[in-house]
């Protein structure tokens, strides 16, 4: 058995799950890179056996949300009823048409976009959603094209169970909090990524020892970060998601590692400078709000 365990890969495996067991992405866009650049793992065999692990991923953190009642079990639904037969049939058009670059480029664009959106949102000081996850009016029509597209994208790339459906979900329901979009988003993964799965079991590059290495690394790791979520402040876990897909982008887009760790630094140092910035406009705000004095009533 030790001889099929690559325990550097469970190490790389072991983080990126607490990647997406914190933000609900990140396995596609983090975990198949890292097998190819760092491991040196043909891309197909990358993209299945990922997608495998995934399979068994996602619905270790999916369960802790569910416990924590971060779930929205109506969009989930309708999600799944787009991405699931659509999963299974992107893994012939990936095979037919060879079309996994162009939409890993896309993919990319649309995640740099969204960065973009995310960060102009905090610097307005607009605030995250309050309502609860089973209060959100649904949208079935637009939620099933997400998961139509979502589930397509994921079987040609292995990417986008987290990252593309997260953010169609913030532009559809902006007023979900940020744990509660990770745990949906969780939920619906697993049906989504076990059609994928399944399809490159039968006509991918499927590498048992891969698989095993991810899993040992994955499990726990989605799992601990899956815990922190459910618990974690909205505006920490909405950092994280910018953080997170500020580096899927640049790996898509092919970005040197180089490169990409400097930019990340940068997006780190930025957004630690606005929590700072705004905690003390916060803080001040307070302050003023208390000379004021109490209101009326409570001086009657």
């Amino acid at each position: 058995m030790g001889s099929l365990i690559d325990f550097a890969l469970v190490a790389g495996s072991f983080v990126v799950a607490i990647v997406v067991g914190l933000t609900g992405m990140g396995g596609g866009a983090l975990m198949t890179p890292m097998m190819m650049l760092f491991f040196n793992v043909p891309p197909l065999a990358a993209v299945s056996s990922d997608l495998v692990a995934s399979a068994v991923m996602k619905p270790v953190g999916g369960v802790v949300h569910l416990r924590r009642g971060t779930v929205n079990l109506r969009l989930v639904g309708w999600l799944c009823a787009g991405s699931v037969p659509a999963a299974f049939c992107g893994v012939f058009l990936a095979r037919a048409f060879a079309v996994t670059d162009a939409v890993k480029y896309a993919l990319g664009v649309a995640l740099l976009l969204a960065v973009a959106g995310m960060a102009l949102k905090g610097w307005l000081g607009t605030r995250g959603g309050s309502s609860s996850a089973h209060e959100i009016v649904v949208r079935p029509i637009p939620t099933l094209l997400v998961g139509t597209v979502g589930g397509l994208v994921v079987g040609v790339s292995s990417v986008g169970s987290g990252s593309l459906i997260i953010v169609a979900l913030l532009a559809l329901y902006p007023a979900l909090k940020a744990n509660q979009l990770v745990g949906t988003d969780l939920v619906q993964a697993v049906p989504l990524v076990a059609s994928a799965a399944l399809g490159h079991l039968l006509f991918g590059d499927f590498k048992m020892e891969l698989t095993l290495s991810l899993l040992v690394g994955s499990i726990p790791g989605v799992y601990l970060g899956a815990r922190i979520s459910s618990r974690a402040p909205g505006g920490l876990i909405r950092a994280l998601l910018a953080i997170v897909l500020l580096a899927s982008a640049l790996k898509l887009l092919d970005v040197g590692n180089a490169v990409t760790v400097w930019l990340l630094v940068a997006a780190c140092a930025v957004t630690f400078a606005g929590w700072r910035l705004r905690g003390g406009v916060l803080a001040r705000r307070g302050g003023a709000n208390a000379a004021v004095g109490p209101p009326q009533e409570a001086r009657r």
